[in-house]
């Protein structure tokens, strides 16, 4: 309820003005009229304007057809008299009134009163109050209650006998869903006191105005004690609330005393969500006036039960009664399962309404008469086949008030005074220690400590003692309890900061209540106070204390103390602390709050009995039991003296102390006080009798230790064989028993310690136990290595703790003290060595020499060591001897890897050690330069003219090595001509290099020349020069470019900025070039030098026709003013060369044009070209040539009307097919004729689509064409006109044949034309027979009638028949409107209109009837046979369903066949489901096999423009293949390519510049190889020699997943032209003949070798080594052949699945769509038809009219026909 209010503002009933009277005006009243028991039941509304009541009764007499001397009353539903007087005052806008026979007449049926009940405007500003008050953790539903036993209470304050409150929880399932119903027999609500009730947060306090309170002239309570005034029923929220948490719906039935009738309101969670979805009033409804015990209304068995309870009402005078339905489960299961917990919570609540003022005194001989006796609030609890429950609260005597008030000795009564009337009466408690417990009441329910804690070993204090942690005041309002509020203290009862008049746990035992009156603020629902504690800690509120029902005007903290001692002196019984010794803190507790501070004391006096230091005592209840001598007691709190206190604690030390050095602390409480001293003397005396003295060692296994003995590292010890004696010499393996518990047993500990400079440290520690069959035993001792002196000692300890001493006498032990030294020479170890070791340079090896334990030691004086390492030669020249170990002058020789060394194993032996070897690596670097290698190794080179020549340099050591350091630079000078360069290179990194430089440029050069090469190194003169001779050739590059014109047998050399007459338009054909080089020699045209030529005239150019020194053709422009400038250029590494000509038109002949023209060729003027739209298109790749050998039947016209934004092709389109082409020519193009012109005016778009896949659909251009109206044809209305019917009577309206009809002008389309048509419409009547002479004229006697005509339409109106016009009577006449338009040459035809003339009026009158029927049949008819025709085209549709889906099984089932899968003719469908499976299973299969895969991590793709690795791109499926391109791009498969630079640029900055990357966008794509070129070995698709070895581009062989054009671009980059062969002879031949024709590019080998594109191979650089070696960096394997066939198969086959499902559905569709049209509806249907044609036969018969038969359909508008190119109609269409 609370959430439905605070929703409204929504949809909402009109509330009534709080104005006062309306006075003036409508209003609207609703009357039921109860008189009488026949009377109409339903609600007169009565819309009044009346100012008086004799006003009003008029109108009222008026609405319901009364006499005004009929004698009734007119009440309010109050059964309140309307009267002159109150008229004004009651008869407001919706108000509900009764008319009865009297005021007292009982109402003879139920009536609905409307009612609304909006929130009050308080729930915006008080509705937050339950958000922050509700929520403490406990279930709330007892409270939810409380707020209906609130409201009860409220209802019946004015009881004077008997004050009944019955909750029953209606929980049998055969009367009904589970309900609750709180019932009361107080004064009951007037219907506007229930629609009170129903308005959330409308408060007794703001109830005035239009709202009637239920507490009209309220008056606040005088003052009463407690302030049970009953008056609690307050804020108009909390009984909302309650039921609506309690359950879904609520029904409020209410009787008030004076009433005669029972007044009803339901509200239910399901009307308001009804009200709301259907956006209805959600706060109006009505209340239910009934008379008593009538349930007629009640019809759902779900509350069946309400029944019994509405047949109680018979006898009540008054009540109320909520019941409660749709209770939640939750609720209902609490309310079963812990019945008496909440029952008992509501007695609590409620506890001085039904005890009194003083409570439950159960203790009390007598109790007082009292106002409060009258009070019975009744639980009852109904379950199927259960005994019912009944509880009486005033029986309940466990709630927690009746505890404190039976358990308490005394009471201290207090009150206080706030803010003007606000009044405060409290009550203190007190409850009393006994002996050796609290009396304080815990709660039942929940208890707050354990009651038993007698096994308790240790000391306890309650930290608060009696009371724990719980608030003093309970708090009351209105005598009624605020659950959720308590008040701790206040500062005169609370715990005082110093010592008080009585001790400081008395505060602890005292319980009160507060109890206030209502002005003190409390949340709505009555659980939280709001601000009590705030007021009451004021510092201006002020308490006096109540004594003997008087107000004392005394201090009231001193008034408390002194009656908190006298009631601690008083009552209770405690224990005297004496002897007082002082203040300690106790470290032994683990609460460091509670370890001071502690008084001791010696002596204590307790229940008659005094106890001392020193006393020996005994325990009880503890674990062990315990005999000690009491030490001292302990009490808790900053004492000084004597003191008496409820509990403390002893300590006492155990007897016997020598056996048992322990101290216990334990409660006094558990002190044995029937145990007598002379006993304890005697258990301490047999205890005493035994204790261990002295240790026995023997050495079974021998090694024994003697006293300061040496001994070797590593020695052994032991074993040993102990015995513990005493002295008796008795062993013994544990301390004597004793009576509380076992005796302790006794182990022996060994411990072995080192005495080191640093302090000493336990090496060895180990404690044996005595095993009763075997001795102390200690193993023999092997580990004893460490250098330095030693102690063994053997001592008793106790098995618990492992001490050494009990009962302060130490246990006997003995001790060995020895040294241990180090041993001989066993291992070795070599020491830091001095990198860097360089070949012949002396380095030393330290080696460090360890005994067996690792203990430094010297080398024996004949030992020599042994140095060995594979591939070196090694020697030393001496090794020093002693504390340290050196072989010194050690040099290595032999061939190491390059520049950076190579790690080498070195051995180093010493013959006769246990370990006489060692391993470890080191890098030999190169030793310094000694000579420079040059390559190549020929004394005299040859290079070309214009090139630089590459040496490779060696700068090598002495053992040939390629060494490296700083500053190694080789100089290289050429001799023999001017202005040679000079070459330089640092080889200080890797020592070699490409010693190489400018070009070797010699001017003029036509044959070959001598130079000289001198290569040294001028930084070390050690190493001599080298001398090599060139020999210079002339260049074989391009050198020079010429143009040339063939014509005939003669070639014209075009030269240079030539100018070139030719015919206009023309072409210019046979252009050739040739090209040569430095040496005048011509140079064969390759297809690599054909790339770089380039021309200005055209961007398509014949590389074949380049390779064969063609030039592409030039088109001469068509205007003898354009000129054309042609340029060829030729652009490589080496020259740059261009040659230009200008081609200047020369005019010619001029030629004919050549047109067709399809249909007639003359065309009126005026007349719209029409009927065919004719369409050639063609198909154009993206080098403009028209792509040719296309399927027609990819390609399609789609027409739709209108226009399509950005191109798109709306759903209903109609798409054709193209047209044949005639006699096959025009390859290529494509044709659309005889395409029908859409018969509907408009716009309409045209779109072309080729079909690419089945996905991808290449759409043309779109073109918009206008569809106008074709020739006019006829004359005709908008919509055809009713029949008229007319007589030549004189009145005009039986004379009229058309009031106003517009006539238009259509095509054969039924389309309007004619817009530009000026003339006029000739009306004339015509009879059916020409034999009929008696022809009907218009008014005015005239014949025709003339009507304009003006843009396409004419206006007739008021068409007139002259009155007595001739004519026969019953004949039909045809009125026909002939258009005559001069600029028509072809008359149009006109429109005729039936119509029947009768001479009689009241003839013509039954003729209109039937016309008006044969009209309703006629259109009746036309719809039946619409239906009957739509459903013949669905059959028609369905069969042709049925074709496509068996043409389709039929076409797949082939396929199947080609795949060898046959298909039986049974169990279609679960074959195929068994062999799709199947075939799953062998794809998952061969997907699983194994097969090579690349295991080099890829980049993570988180962004669209990174592509992944190269690694990662592409798969290839021969392994061979696979191994040698991995390895030859083996520097690549690491780099990541990308899309973008930004991409590119991002990764390497997350990689801080370590992952190479390869962004496409900078990749020049023109120079990227042509993926369909030829290998080289093939000249114009021949082969120029037979290859061996089976070559293929590398490229081809490479598959790629996805980013096909992506991985081209990179692989046509990375691998360009490189061919893979099968080996390096077959590679060597192809590359020796290829390189006759043209380049070679880098072949590779299957078997793993390598040639270079300039001939190189051989080396492990050439070399690809075996695919373990590649480390995973390999192209992984596609998917086997077999998982693409598979693949296939099971397409196909759910293809076909799809296909037998689809023929099955349509094949059922159909059979249905057969049945259901000889069903008997169907078969009704058609005799229907043929009733309802019969029957317009005979009305026509009778109207005289022609029989219509289908001549009916010509009255209708024709059907729009779809355009089709096939045979079969489009689904559109057949629909």
């Amino acid at each position: 309820m609370a959430a439905a209010a605070a929703a409204g503002g929504g949809t909402r009933a009109p509330q009534p003005s709080l104005s006062g009277p309306h006075g003036s005006g409508d209003r609207t009243v609703f009357l039921f009229d109860r008189r009488q028991e026949q009377g109409d039941p339903k609600e007169k509304v009565l819309s009044c304007d009346a100012e008086t009541y004799r006003g009003f009764r008029s109108a009222v007499c008026q609405a319901l057809c009364i006499s005004s001397e009929d004698n009734f009353v007119i009440t309010t539903t109050n059964r309140k008299e309307i009267t002159d007087d109150n008229f004004s005052e009651i008869v407001q806008e919706g108000v509900t009134l009764y008319l009865l026979q009297s005021v007292d007449q009982t109402l003879l049926s139920a009536t609905k009163e409307r009612i609304d009940f909006l929130p009050h405007y308080d729930t915006l500003i008080k509705s937050g109050m339950y958000e922050y008050y509700a929520s403490e953790g406990q279930n709330p539903l007892p409270f939810a209650f409380a707020e209906l036993i609130d409201n009860s209470l409220s209802a019946t304050s004015r009881n004077t006998g008997i004050r009944s409150i019955q909750i029953k929880l209606l929980f049998d399932d055969s009367q009904g869903k589970p309900a609750v119903a709180v019932i009361d027999n107080g004064r009951g609500m007037t219907s506007k006191q229930l629609n009170n009730w129903a308005v959330y947060r409308l408060s007794k306090f703001t109830r005035q105005g239009d709202f009637e309170s239920d507490h009209s002239g309220y008056v606040r309570p005088p003052p009463v004690p407690r302030s049970l005034n009953s008056d609690i029923s307050y804020f108009g929220v909390g009984g909302k609330q309650a039921v609506f948490f309690i359950g879904q719906s609520a029904r409020m039935i209410s009787k008030p005393a004076d009433s005669h009738d029972v007044h009803e309101l339901f509200l239910s969670k399901e009307d308001f969500e009804k009200k709301e979805k259907n956006k209805e009033a959600i706060y109006s409804g009505y209340i239910r006036n009934r008379k008593p015990s009538d349930s007629a209304h009640i019809t759902s068995d779900d509350e069946r039960f309400l029944h019994n309870l509405i047949m109680e009402e018979r006898d009540k005078k008054s009540f109320t009664a909520v019941v409660v339905t749709g209770v939640q489960p939750d609720h209902m299961q609490y309310l079963k399962n812990y019945f008496n917990l909440w029952t008992r919570q509501l007695a609590h609540i409620y506890h001085y309404y039904i005890h009194g003022p003083k409570g439950n005194e159960t203790n009390a001989t007598m109790k007082e008469a009292g106002p409060f006796n009258n009070i019975d609030i009744e639980i009852l609890m109904f379950e199927k086949g259960k005994v019912p429950k009944m509880v009486n609260l005033r029986e309940i005597k466990d709630d927690m008030q009746t505890l404190y008030i039976n358990s308490a000795a005394d009471s201290f009564e207090f009150k206080s005074h706030v803010e003007g009337e606000g009044i405060v009466e409290g009550i203190i408690r007190y409850h009393p220690f006994l002996y050796d417990k609290e009396t304080y009441p815990d709660d039942p329910c929940f208890p707050s400590r354990l009651k038993d804690d007698d096994d308790d070993d240790d000391c306890f204090v309650v930290e608060k003692g009696a009371r724990g942690k719980r608030p003093i005041f309970e708090c009351f309002w209105n005598g009624r309890l605020i659950p959720y509020t308590s008040v701790e203290d206040f500062d005169w009862c609370a715990p005082p900061k110093k010592r008080g008049l009585a001790p400081i746990e008395c505060y602890n035992r005292i319980s009160g209540a507060l109890f206030t009156n209502d002005k003190f603020q409390v949340s709505t629902n009555k659980l939280t106070f709001m601000d009590l504690e705030l007021k009451l800690k004021d510092k201006n509120t002020l308490f006096t204390r109540v004594f003997n029902g008087q107000e004392q005007r005394m201090k009231i903290d001193r008034e408390f103390a002194l009656w908190l001692k006298d009631c601690h002196e008083k009552y209770d019984k405690q224990i005297k602390f004496t002897l007082f010794k002082e203040i300690i803190t106790r470290t032994d507790l683990t609460s460091k709050r509670m370890q001071s501070p502690w008084a001791t004391y010696s002596a204590i006096e307790w229940d008659g009995k005094t106890y001392r230091t020193g006393q020996l005592v005994k325990t009880i209840k503890t674990l062990p039991i315990f005999y000690g001598s009491i030490l001292k007691f302990f009490l808790y709190g900053d004492h000084d003296g004597d003191v008496y206190a409820t509990g403390g604690e002893v300590q006492l030390a155990l007897e016997p102390q020598a056996l048992y050095d322990e101290i216990k602390i334990i409660p006094i409480s558990k002190l044995d006080r029937a145990m007598s001293e002379k006993v304890v003397k005697k258990y301490i005396e047999d205890e005493m009798a035994r204790f261990p003295d002295r240790l026995s060692v023997t050495w079974p296994e021998g090694d024994e230790l003697l006293p300061n003995e040496t001994k070797l590292a590593g020695t052994p010890i032991g074993a040993l064989r102990i015995e513990i004696l005493n002295k008796k010499g008795e062993a013994m393996q544990k301390l004597p028993g004793t009576s509380h518990g076992g005796s302790k047993k006794l182990l022996v500990e060994l411990k072995v310690i080192l005495h080191s400079p640093v302090g000493n440290k336990e090496i060895i520690s180990h404690i044996s136990q005595h095993g009763g069959k075997w001795p102390y035993w200690f193993k023999k001792m092997e580990n004893i290595h460490k250098l330095g002196s030693y102690t063994l000692k053997l001592q008793v300890v106790l098995n618990e703790s492992n001490a050494d001493t009990y009962a302060g006498r130490p246990l006997p032990s003995k001790i060995f003290k020895f040294n241990v030294v180090e041993g001989k020479p066993e291992k070795f170890s070599v020491g830091h060595l001095d990198p860097p070791f360089r070949v012949g340079v002396p380095f030393n090896i330290p080696l460090d020499l360890q005994d067996e334990f690792g203990h430094p030691t010297h080398l024996a004086t004949d030992i020599k060591p042994i140095l060995e390492a594979s591939g070196l030669t090694l020697q030393y020249e001496e090794i020093s001897k002693g504390t340290s170990c050196v072989i010194k002058g050690v040099t290595a020789k032999g061939h190491v890897n390059n520049y950076l060394g190579k790690n080498f194993s070195l051995k180093v032996i010493l013959p006769g050690l246990k370990e006489d070897s060692q391993i470890f690596k080191i890098r030999l670097l190169p030793g310094p330069p000694r000579q420079l290698k040059v390559k190549p190794d020929s004394e005299i080179l040859k290079i070309e003219n214009g090139t630089s020549f590459p040496f490779q340099v060696e700068v090598l050591d002495e053992a040939g090595n390629i060494t490296a350091q700083p500053k190694l630079i080789v100089h290289c000078k050429f001799v023999g001509a001017p202005n040679l360069p000079v070459y330089a290179v640092d080889c200080s990194n890797a020592g070699t290099n490409i010693l190489t430089g400018p070009v070797v440029h010699v001017q003029n050069i036509k044959k070959d020349q001598m130079l000289k090469a001198r290569i040294e190194i001028p930084s070390c003169k050690d190493v001599p020069p080298v001398e090599k001779t060139i020999k210079l050739l002339p260049s074989s590059h391009v050198a020079r470019l010429q143009i040339f014109s063939v014509e005939g047998q003669k070639a014209i050399q075009i030269k240079h900025q030539d100018e070139i007459n030719w015919i206009a338009g023309d072409v210019m054909h046979n252009l050739i070039f040739q090209m040569y080089d430095e040496g005048e020699r011509e140079i064969i045209i390759t297809s690599a030098l054909a790339e770089k030529i380039k021309v200005n005239w055209t961007p398509r150019i014949n590389r074949e026709q380049m390779i064969q020194g063609l030039l592409p053709d030039v088109k001469v422009p068509t205007s003898v003013k354009d000129v054309r400038y042609c340029l060829i250029t030729f652009h490589d590494d080496h020259v740059s060369l261009e040659s230009a000509f200008t081609v200047r038109p020369l005019p010619d002949e001029p030629k004919h044009i050549k047109c067709k023209l399809k249909g007639p060729n003359t065309l009126q003027m005026g007349e719209e070209l029409q009927s065919e739209i004719d369409f050639m298109v063609s198909v154009i790749s993206e080098d403009n040539n028209i792509i040719k050998n296309i399927n027609p039947g990819r390609i399609s016209m789609k027409m739709w009307e209108g226009q399509s934004s950005e191109n798109r092709v709306p759903a209903n389109v109609t798409t054709l097919g193209c047209s044949k082409v005639k006699d096959g020519k025009d390859e290529g193009f494509f044709y659309f004729r005889d395409k029908m012109v859409p018969e509907r005016v408009g716009t309409y778009s045209i779109q072309f689509a080729f079909a690419i896949d089945k996905t991808n659909i290449l759409s043309s251009e779109q073109i918009i064409i206008e569809v106008v109206p074709n020739d006019p044809v006829q004359l005709l209305p908008e919509s055809p006109p009713a029949t008229p019917v007319v007589s030549n009577v004189r009145t005009v309206a039986s004379r009229t044949l058309i009031k106003d009809l517009w006539l238009h002008i259509k095509d054969e389309y039924n389309n309007s034309t004619g817009n530009n048509l000026v003339g006029k419409v000739i009306a004339v009547i015509k009879s059916s027979s020409e034999e009929d002479t008696e022809i009907p004229v218009f008014q005015g006697k005239v014949k025709t009638i003339e009507f304009p005509f003006n843009r396409g339409s004419a206006e007739i109106v008021n068409l007139v028949l002259a009155e007595n016009s001739p004519g026969r009577d019953s004949t039909e006449y045809i009125l026909e409107f002939e258009a005559d338009l001069p600029a028509l040459a072809k008359p149009l035809e006109p429109y005729r209109l039936s119509f029947m003339f009768y001479n009689d009026f009241k003839k013509q009158q039954q003729m209109t009837m039937l016309t008006r029927k044969r009209d309703e049949l006629s259109k009746s008819i036309a719809a039946y046979r619409n239906m009957f025709d739509t459903t013949e085209q669905l059959v028609t549709e369905m069969k042709y369903q049925v074709q496509e889906a068996e043409t389709k099984q039929s076409h797949l089932k082939n396929e199947l066949k080609k795949h060898h899968i046959d298909i039986p003719q049974a169990n279609i469908l679960q074959y195929v489901d068994s062999l799709i499976k199947q075939k799953m299973l062998e794809q998952e299969g061969v997907k699983k096999s194994p097969r090579r895969s690349c295991t080099l991590s890829n980049y993570p793709k988180d962004n669209q423009d990174i592509l992944g690795k190269i690694a990662h791109l592409a798969q290839i499926e021969d392994d061979k293949a696979a191994k040698v391109i991995s390895w030859h791009m083996a520097s690549d498969m690491d780099c990541v390519v990308t899309l973008t630079t930004a991409a590119a640029r991002r990764i390497f900055d997350e990689t801080q510049g370590r992952q190479q990357v390869l962004p496409l966008d900078s990749v020049y794509k023109k120079t990227l190889p042509d993926w369909n070129r030829t290998l080289p070995h093939l000249r114009n698709g021949r082969n120029h020699f037979r290859p061996i070895g089976n070559p293929v581009f590398a490229r081809d062989l490479l598959t790629f997943p996805e980013n096909v054009e992506h991985c081209q671009i990179v692989f046509g980059m990375l691998l360009g032209d490189t061919i893979i062969i099968d080996n390096l002879d077959a590679a060597n031949h192809y590359r020796k003949e290829v390189v006759k024709i043209t380049h070679c590019p880098t072949l590779l080998t299957r078997e793993g070798d390598r040639i270079r594109s300039n001939g190189k191979f051989g080396g492990l650089q050439n070399k690809a080594p075996p695919m373990d070696k590649l480390r995973g960096m390999v192209f992984g394997a596609p998917m086997p052949k077999l998982y693409r066939t598979l693949s296939g198969q099971i397409d196909l086959l759910q293809q076909y699945r799809t296909a037998v499902v689809k023929l099955h559905s349509v094949n059922q569709d159909l059979h249905s769509q057969l049945q259901s049209l000889n069903t008997p509806d169907m078969q009704k249907t058609k005799q229907e038809l043929a009733e309802q044609e019969k029957s317009l036969k005979l009305i026509e018969e009778k109207l005289g009219m022609t029989p219509s038969g289908k001549g009916t359909e010509s009255l209708l508008p024709p059907e729009a026909l779809e355009m089709c190119d096939s045979p079969t109609p489009p689904k559109r269409m057949r629909r």
